[in-house]
């Protein structure tokens, strides 16, 4: 039998955007997975496995206890938002360090966030929560424009939308409920103060109520009025780092979070950080990967360790950049082709997502961040400035064809038949 300790990771994701995780935990760790599928590329980093219906929290329960029945665990981790609530039951349930259930709503939930943010006097956006299309007419009287609509509880930009004027407010209304209608724990929609300055994000590693900002992301947004990342860039040696440090750590102490890693979004308005969201777990778009390549630092094993028990060893052993830049089509249709015409220097992975003949749908045609997304490519430098430019090469370098559609086939369905 093997010596090392045993971590139970619950909902591992996809292989393309999550496949660096299980890696990172399996150097150090053997792995029991609690998985809505069975496994396909999981199954070298695994001893073990359940499979469950992860969206009901009694089955989920039920694969997790027959998991320790047949193992001695040490920990319980996961890196997916929609799960970070019935991770913490489970993990109470087994008797495993984590934070508390009410922990994790709180930060599931951006009203309880913001209330939160403003008892403990960390700066973040005035907001108000809006159940009807009347009651968010009525937020943006006393808001103002520009405004965010926004889901209570959701992840990954979803439902997202700004408006500058009052009657753009009924369609961003509709197309903040459909994104607020995925969520399980809250389908509400909040009305925000519209944060003006660039965004990053600042990812951070907790233990025993000391956080750790181990590196910040500077974030490329696509147009408006929505707020897809088309691109992050991380620099081992950033001065904003510092600079920003300290109020992610204190929105992390007011969501009363005492353990895990953290990906905190804030924006720089006037200069000054605002607090956009704290996610209680590992930062999507492979920034976790991004941090390792530009800096060293394992966040997968370190939250992996803190579930385990362990302290983290969060030493730096790189000081370079990477940067990754998203794939994405000019218009909605159908892939027909999409390759590298030509090789680049500090090229990371290139890496597609959609094969030819698949469906394309851009936010404003009722599709979301990942429904158009094609792939992505991660590039490597000494310095900002070179990472970001060989990744603009590579994009330069691509031959991606996308038939378009009519606007009437995506609007009745047709084409995502």
């Amino acid at each position: 039998m093997s010596a090392r300790p045993l971590v139970l990771v619950v909902s591992p994701g996809d292989e393309a955007d999550r496949g660096y995780c299980l890696e990172q935990v399996a150097a150090a760790y053997d792995i029991v997975l609690l998985t809505g599928a069975e496994p396909s590329w999981e199954k070298p980093y695994i001893i073990d496995h359940a499979v469950a219906d992860l969206n009901d929290t009694t089955a989920l329960l039920s694969a997790g206890r027959a998991l320790a029945d047949r193992h001695d665990l040490a920990g319980v981790v996961t890196w997916d938002e929609w799960r970070l609530i019935s991770t913490a039951r489970l993990a109470r349930a087994l008797g495993l360090a984590a934070n508390s259930v009410e922990v994790m709503r709180a930060c599931r939930n951006k009203a309880t966030a913001r209330t939160l943010f403003a008892r403990h006097g960390v700066p973040s956006a005035a907001s108000m929560k809006a159940r009807t299309l009347r009651e968010a007419e009525l937020a943006t009287r006393t808001l103002g424009f520009p405004a965010v609509l926004k889901p209570a509880a959701a992840a990954g930009s979803i439902g997202v939308i700004r408006i500058d004027r009052p009657e753009e407010l009924p369609t961003a209304f509709e197309f903040a409920s459909v994104g607020a209608s995925r969520s399980r724990e809250d389908s509400g929609v909040l009305v925000e103060e519209y944060l003006d300055g660039p965004e990053v994000s600042v990812e951070c590693v907790t233990h025993r109520g000391t956080t750790t900002a181990v590196a910040v992301t500077r974030k490329r947004l696509g147009p408006a009025p929505y707020f897809d990342e088309t691109g992050h860039t991380v620099d081992a040696t950033d001065p904003l780092l510092a600079k920003v440090a300290p109020t992610a750590a204190a929105a992390i102490k007011a969501l009363g979070i005492t353990d895990g890693v953290q990906h905190v979004e804030i924006r720089l308005v006037g200069g000054r950080p605002r607090l956009i969201e704290v996610n209680a777990r590992l930062g999507g778009d492979m920034i976790g990967h991004l941090v390792h390549l530009a800096t060293g630092v394992d966040l997968a094993r370190a939250a992996a360790d803190i579930a385990c028990g362990r302290t983290p060893d969060l030493t730096p052993t790189r000081h370079q950049t990477a940067a990754i830049r998203f794939i994405y089509p000019a218009y909605s249709g159908t892939l027909t082709a999409r390759r590298v015409t030509k090789p680049t220097g500090g090229v990371e992975r290139v890496r597609f997502q959609r094969q030819a003949g698949d469906p394309l749908v851009l936010p404003q045609d009722g599709g979301d961040l990942y429904s158009a997304r094609i792939g992505f490519l991660i590039t490597t430098g000494l310095t900002a400035a070179v990472a970001e430019a060989r990744a603009q090469e590579v994009y330069r370098n691509l031959d991606v064809q996308v038939a378009p559609v009519p606007p009437a086939a995506l609007t009745t369905g047709e084409h995502a038949a």
